[in-house]
C-alpha cells in the first residue's frame, strides 16, 4: 500500500497503472486525509469445465433412470 497526495498523484498519472500493479493499492490523500483508494481490478474468474465438476462429483447409489421410473410409476 502506498499513499499519495493529489499533486503526486496528479504527477504520476501517466504511470497509475504500474504503480496500482506494483503496489496493490494506492491511497489518495488531501493533507493528509485519505480521499481515495485505488485497488487493482480483478481477475475473470475461472469457471470450470463441466468434466471437472462431473469428475468431482461422487456416483449416485441409484442410477438418475431408475429414480425417473421409480417417480413416473407413483403418479
Amino acid at each position: 500500500m502506498r499513499e499519495l497526495s493529489i499533486r503526486e498523484m496528479r504527477a504520476m498519472l501517466g504511470r497509475l497503472d504500474e504503480l496500482v500493479e506494483k503496489e496493490g493499492e494506492v491511497i489518495v490523500t488531501r493533507h493528509g486525509t485519505p480521499v481515495a483508494r485505488i485497488l487493482p481490478t480483478r481477475g475473470a474468474k475461472v469457471i470450470p469445465s463441466h468434466r471437472a465438476l462431473r469428475e468431482s462429483m461422487s456416483p449416485m447409489p441409484i442410477p438418475s433412470e431408475v429414480l425417473v421410473r421409480q417417480d413416473r410409476d407413483e403418479r
